[in-house]
């Protein structure tokens, strides 16, 4: 899935110059499936014992995989995608994955028990691969308000899973514990909203084509979790979910000349 979210990036960036691309597009995809391959690894190896009685069929507590493996699995994927970048002889594709994996192992290693901070990494992460694909067609600026809607919701949906899970989160310091369920709910909600409003200048400006226009259902759905959240965090971050697909099926729309 990773790997065919990249290359969606690399068609909003480029739309049907895409194929002018092909190579860099190869390498991102490979970046793409190594990098997820190493963060998956990194938190086998990081939550093993946790994993023991969520996850007991996962390699580490089935026994499929020794703990030290999982680590060298993971560094040997991480490495390998920053590497791998280095065949676009792109300086800013370079710098993204490098810095993407940068994010990954802080997050793995001690953000993501950081509560806000963890959330804001896990966005930024989200709207780096978007960054990706535009830096790899060479327009990485083509992507940024994609990037940032995706980064903005999905810091609403990890609040709104904080503010679900508060029961089974003892020991982290999530935004809910921190500041209550009224307070969180009040910041998830401030970036659904914020989610909506870097669509709206290319909407009103007619900056994509026309069929960038459904991107309304993305923001309708974005402003009802903004107003659900309060009530009920676990339908507004799956509601955010689908409102997050119908934003990038019209920016993908409206790169496509009618």
């Amino acid at each position: 899935m990773g790997v065919v979210g990249s290359i969606i990036a690399c068609f909003m960036a480029a739309g049907l110059d895409i194929a002018d691309s092909w190579q860099n597009i190869l390498i991102c995809a490979a970046v793409v499936f190594c990098f997820i391959c190493g963060g998956n690894a990194l938190n086998d190896y990081i939550d093993y014992e946790i994993d023991r009685t969520a996850h007991p069929e996962r390699p580490i507590p089935s026994g499929r995989m020794e703990r030290k493996e999982a680590f060298n699995a993971a560094v040997v994927m991480l490495v390998a995608s920053v590497v791998l970048s280095f065949l676009t002889m792109d300086i800013v594709c370079i710098i993204v994955v490098a810095i993407a994996a940068g994010f990954m192992v802080a997050y793995e290693m001690g953000l993501k028990q950081r509560g806000f901070v963890g959330n804001v990494t896990i966005a930024l992460l989200t709207g780096m691969m978007f960054l990706l694909g535009g830096a790899v067609v060479g327009d990485i600026k083509a992507n940024l308000l994609v990037a940032l809607m995706a980064m903005f919701v999905s810091i609403g949906r990890e609040i709104s899973k904080d503010i679900e899970d508060m029961e089974s989160d003892e020991g982290r310091s999530t935004l809910p514990m921190r500041i209550g369920v009224k307070g969180a709910s009040a910041v998830a909600s401030v970036f659904f909203v914020l989610g909506p409003v870097v669509c709206i200048y290319p909407l009103v400006m007619q900056t994509y084509e026309i069929l960038f226009d459904v991107v309304i259902i993305a923001l309708a759905i974005f402003c009802y979790c903004a107003v659900v959240v309060f009530k009920d965090p676990h339908k507004a971050q799956k509601m955010a979910k689908f409102g997050m697909i119908a934003g990038l099926v019209a920016f993908v729309l409206g790169v496509i000349p009618i």
